[in-house]
């Protein structure tokens, strides 16, 4: 991944010009484009990367109200496979989770912006990507719900290489013909439970020590303990903030080297 990004804003906006100095400062290559549909699909040889500072929205306003090129985003970013940071105030963030979905948002900056933030956030994303597909640690996660699914990797794809089971059966059956280093399994799940799934994995021969962590919304202290004896690496809540998650896994992975 080359360090190019898609500034997405007013240009006559100040912070927007101080965002693009303080990235280019960083090292990277910026390209802007107004906040409207044309102008964004009018970009030839889109990065990787887009940036989009929210900035004198108004609902009322059809020629200010942004629904076009958030819309189009939000198709966009399925197709196009890019990652997208949202900058703006908490009231410009929740209106643009009217049309972007937030489970497509790599991550969300309240203004003011410390450019320095972002920068660091884009580098780590650099960074992870210049090892290559292979070289990146492999987590499967498990869910029936699926937005909690995309969400996870979403979150989780910056870094490392993301699978996806929405049943105990199918991650069973995934972890036959294909190696993770890390599971992260929910507890309540129709047919087949968290737990189930873990027994069995213990149970095979080539699985038994494969990592384990549970991720779910069940705090109570029965729960956790109806499944220490079976070795999971930690019992995260689905309630815990992104990046405390995100520093669990990362910490799991550092102990182990």
């Amino acid at each position: 991944m080359d360090k190019r990004v898609l500034l997405i804003g007013s240009q006559k906006s100040f912070m927007v010009s101080a965002i693009a100095k303080g990235l280019e400062n960083a090292g990277y290559t910026v390209i802007k484009c107004e906040f409207t549909k044309e102008d964004i699909i009018a970009v030839e040889d889109k990065p990787e990367m887009y940036v989009l500072y929210l900035d004198d929205i108004d609902p009322a306003s059809p020629e200010r109200n942004g629904i076009e090129p958030l819309k189009y985003l939000d198709e966009a970013i399925d197709r196009e496979r890019f990652f997208l940071y949202e900058v703006g105030t908490t009231d410009e963030l929740e209106y643009a989770s009217k049309f972007i979905s937030k489970i497509k948002i790599t991550e969300r900056f309240l203004r003011p912006l410390d450019v320095n933030e972002l920068s660091e956030q884009l580098d780590m994303l650099v960074q992870s990507n210049a090892l290559g597909e292979e070289q990146k640690k492999k987590i499967l996660v498990v869910d029936d719900d699926g937005t909690m699914l995309r969400m996870i990797k979403t979150w989780l794809s910056v870094k490392y290489r993301v699978y996806m089971a929405s049943s105990g059966t199918i991650a069973l059956n995934f972890l036959q013909s294909n190696t993770v280093d890390l599971v992260l399994l929910d507890y309540m799940m129709p047919q087949m439970d968290g737990p189930h799934v873990l027994v069995e994995i213990r149970k095979s021969e080539t699985l038994k020590d494969l990592p384990v962590m549970f991720l779910t919304s069940k705090s109570d202290k029965e729960s956790v303990i109806s499944v220490a004896a079976l070795r999971p690496e930690k019992y995260l809540l689905k309630t815990m903030p992104k990046a405390k998650l995100i520093s669990n896994i990362d910490a799991f992975f550092s102990d182990k080297k």
